[in-house]
């Protein structure tokens, strides 16, 4: 980094001049005219030719052309300068910006142009950054202005909020026990919201004035902000909830059948749980909500949808095409809705394309190598549907992070095939990757030959089998364990001033609970922002306070046997790891829930107890993960200028009406579907993920973890430092060279490794590879302008179109068993890659692994 952007003690030197632009539009030597700007913005913007006469048209365009004219080139050149310090290794700043600004900083002559193109550029450059985003994939969704008198929390909004949020929380929760399940995804509901908001502008303009505000049932035209409250509660309470089938689990008599385990159980603990990650995703705003690097990608395709839906746009043309995001978007769904019905019903070979195993389909090495369902997916072309390309959503996430995240893949599935070439741990003998448990016959892990009278008994887990798993198990679980430390290693050494910051903050906020949480942030976000009342620190301190109460309460009114030592300390975990997580997912989009952790730190802390085992695991998953959905939804809110206040209430609103119809679901499908849960259940009603619960509260729980990890995987234990050991030299070497280190993250690759051991593999990110390349670098980088305007808007269409196509199979052929039989419906299964069961190693007829009596 240049030392002249720094003063003596390492602080960004800022000094911004008072002189302002004179009423002529001069900056004092060249003279601003509009053609030369509407040249420079096409040039910079990579618009190519668009036959517009005025691309400044728009009120974005026009706002920062009246923040032009009032910036002069000094206080350009300060700006830029501090732009250079504060995204100095900053992995969404792009390098040929970086490189652009500083050539800028040093004059004409180091930039390559003429001094009024120059000085023009410089100007440009210091105002889109300084009144609306450094990043152009922000800008792409967000307005550099904001009106305040714009309605927000109408009765309208609120409403139909609440209506969305019971239908869709209802929904989603009782099809989710379903497989195939059913979703009534957030996408979806957003195109339900739209016309339903519509609809209330046909309403009479009937209200009532509270406090000196009037509510009206019908304010005037439907808006952007009305739309992204709905939106908002949506994607918060509209969703399944994890905790309900861990209830199942519990209750229902097909596994621990727990009588006491009623609705007030379920409903207390997920209030709980909702209420105690509500309270911690407030508290950390000034983490992540606040500061602008913090860009949360996986939220701007919503903004964009919603944008294209209900905002009017001026007609411009870029790269040659004209069409509006509104068009835009109903022209992709319009195309992916119908589309969708191919690769799903008429041509299902198109979906899942395992092409390289019809050569051959009951060649084993050729199906574990190519194979789309039983093997590492090694295929250039594995699919032409958008559900399977769109599985690591190509089109949301910035090139370098996803890149990361799939060189994680790569290596990890590298690793993964020695292991099983190798035979390591007898995993030869079963398929190469499977989440399922495996005896030494070969056969899934039978629990009932280990209990008496729902109990473990040693005596016949002796005499039976030793647990085994697949490579991709192994290789899944111990990548996760390693991602743990590696992700808190990392981010402790690389962003250690601003964790240390962070927590400064957040003593101050504890002191000082009705302090301002906005004004230490001068981002143009936090500007606009800071005109609404803020949300005191107390209030989500008191929703933690709150949610941890109630969690007590439950386990002391309840006969849980789950010592209060224990929730105690998965509290104190989650909170820990929470800070460095958040850290990345705000920054790269991808989330980690600790569940998989949480079921291995109860199985050490309470061992025997299969209720513990359960409880944990929700708090592990749960807390962080609805965290993280919170404060993605406040990032959302904080883009679209909706009020911290507005936001805090309708979050709070649509919790509570999730945790009634979730639990409400989960009673009706107790008391109303016959045989639920049975595998041969005849409406499908299986219960898969309550099934892997259970399995898992064996193992891990009753079973013991130190049985399967110190006897069969103890390499398994190593795993925790040595993804502690990796981030250590990436950490100091980012702290180093941060500016030509900063596109190599170790936390996301260690994502990566996480795919193996389920039913994904390398076949659902191939083709994401091509699609992330070829938009998220190539075209963001050659046609700007183009990739600003639409890329969200593809991504979001074709989303919609196929979540909107899926309910329509679902209930009108999946769901009464229509199928057509013919060759491209029947050749991707016809081998033993879709049967999923074969392996490499012949099995003995007494078995592989440890005989019965070489293992405790």
């Amino acid at each position: 980094m240049q030392e002249e952007y720094f003063d003596e003690k390492k602080q960004p030197v800022v000094n911004v001049s008072e002189k302002r632009q004179s009423s002529d539009g001069s900056s004092g030597d060249i003279a601003l005219d509009r053609q030369m700007i509407t040249s420079r913005f096409k040039a910079m913007n990579n618009t190519g030719d668009t036959g517009d006469s005025d691309p400044l048209a728009d009120k974005t365009s026009a706002y920062l052309y009246e923040m032009l004219l009032e910036t002069s080139l000094e206080d350009s050149i300060e700006i830029l300068k501090k732009v250079l310090v504060d995204h100095y290794g900053d992995p969404n700043f792009d390098n040929s910006a970086y490189d652009k600004i500083e050539k800028m900083i040093q004059g004409p002559d180091a930039y390559g142009t003429d001094i009024e193109t120059h000085e023009l550029d410089t100007r440009l450059e210091a105002v889109i950054i300084n009144y609306h985003s450094p990043y152009p994939e922000v800008r792409a969704v967000t307005d550099p202005f904001d009106d305040p008198t714009i309605p927000v929390e109408t009765i309208r909004a609120y409403v139909l909020g609440c209506i969305w949020v019971a239908v869709g929380s209802f929904i989603n929760e009782f099809f989710y026990f379903r497989q195939p399940s059913l979703t009534l995804q957030s996408t979806v509901i957003q195109l339900f919201l739209y016309p339903c908001g519509k609809f209330t502008e046909f309403l009479p303009d009937w209200g009532f004035k509270l406090r000196g505000t009037r509510y009206s049932l019908n304010p005037g035209p439907w808006n952007f902000k009305e739309q992204m409250l709905a939106t908002i509660m949506v994607n918060v309470g509209g969703q399944t909830s994890n905790w309900m089938s861990m209830t199942v689990t519990l209750r229902h008599k097909l596994f621990f059948g727990y009588e006491w385990v009623d609705f007030g159980f379920v409903f207390v603990m997920n209030f709980a749980s909702l209420f105690f990650g509500y309270g911690l995703a407030g508290i950390m705003r000034k983490l992540v909500i606040f500061p602008v690097k913090a860009v949360f990608p996986n939220v701007l395709p919503t903004l964009a949808l919603s944008r294209a839906l209900v905002v009017k746009e001026t007609k411009s043309s870029v790269n040659g095409w004209t069409i509006s995001r509104h068009n835009f978007f109903f022209l992709t769904f319009g195309l992916s809705f119908l589309y969708f019905f191919v690769p799903s019903v008429l041509f299902k070979a198109l979906s899942t394309f395992n092409w390289m195993t019809w050569i051959a389909p009951n060649n084993v090495k050729l199906a574990v190598v190519t194979g789309s369902f039983i093997g590492f997916g090694l295929n250039p072309i594995t699919s032409f549907d958008w559900a399977v390309i769109n599985y690591s959503t190509p089109l949301v996430y910035p090139f370098n992070a996803w890149m990361n995240k799939f060189a994680g893949v790569l290596i990890s599935g590298v690793i993964m095939m020695a292991l099983y070439f190798t035979n390591y741990k007898w995993t030869g003998y079963i398929p190469l990757n499977s989440n399922s448990i495996y005896d030494r016959f070969g056969k899934t892990f039978n629990l009932t030959k280990i209990l008496t009278n729902g109990q473990f008994d040693e005596a016949k887990y002796l005499n039976y089998s030793a647990p085994y798993m697949s490579a991709g198990h192994i290789m899944g679980t111990g990548g996760l364990w390693a991602v743990y430390t590696c992700t808190f290693t990392y981010i402790l050494i690389s962003e250690h001033k601003l964790l240390w910051e962070t927590l400064k903050k957040l003593g101050h906020s504890l002191r000082h609970p009705f302090a301002s949480s906005l004004e230490e942030f001068d981002d143009p976000h936090s500007r606009l922002m800071a005109r609404y009342k803020e949300v005191p620190d107390w209030w989500y301190i008191a929703a933690l306070i709150v949610g941890c109460g109630t969690a007590f309460a439950a386990i002391f009114a309840w006969p849980t046997t789950v010592p209060i030592w224990t929730l105690i300390c998965i509290f104190l975990f989650n909170i820990a790891m929470f800070m460095p997580t958040l850290v990345v997912f705000s920054r790269t989009g991808f989330s980690m829930g600790f569940g998989a952790f949480s079921v291995i730190l109860a199985g050490y802390m309470d061992p025997g107890n299969a209720i513990t085992n359960i409880v944990i695991r929700m708090w592990g998953y749960n807390i962080d993960n609805q965290s993280e959905s919170f404060i993605g939804d406040q990032k959302i809110a904080h883009y679209a200028r909706i009020p911290q206040r507005a936001t805090f209430r309708c979050q709070m609103v649509a919790t509570l009406i999730q945790c009634c119809c979730t639990a409400g679901a989960v009673e009706a499908l107790m008391n109303s579907v016959k045989n639920f849960c049975n595998p041969t259940q005849a409406d499908k009603f299986t219960c898969p993920f309550p099934r892997t619960v259970y399995s898992e509260a064996i193992m891990f729980g009753i079973i013991n973890p130190d049985r399967v990890l110190t006897t069969l995987y103890p390499a398994l234990k190593h795993s925790f430092y040595i993804g502690a050991l990796i981030a250590i030299p990436f950490g100091i070497a980012q702290l180093r060279w941060p500016q030509k280190l900063k596109l190599i993250n170790p936390a996301v690759m260690g994502y990566g490794t996480i795919l193996w051991g389920g039913t994904y593999n390398l076949s659902y990110y191939i083709p994401g590879a091509y699609f992330s390349f070829f938009f998220m670098y190539y075209i963001r980088r050659r046609f700007t302008a183009w990739w600003t305007k639409y890329n969200y808007i593809l991504t979001s269409g074709l989303s919609a179109g196929v979540a909107f196509s899926g309910i329509i199979i679902f209930a009108a052929l999946q769901y009464t068993q229509v199928s057509i039989s013919w060759w491209g419906n029947n050749v991707y299964a016809s081998g033993i890659d879709y049967a999923r069961v074969a392996s490499i190693h012949a099995i003995p007829e007494e078995g592989f692994g440890l005989q019965p009596g070489e293992y405790s």
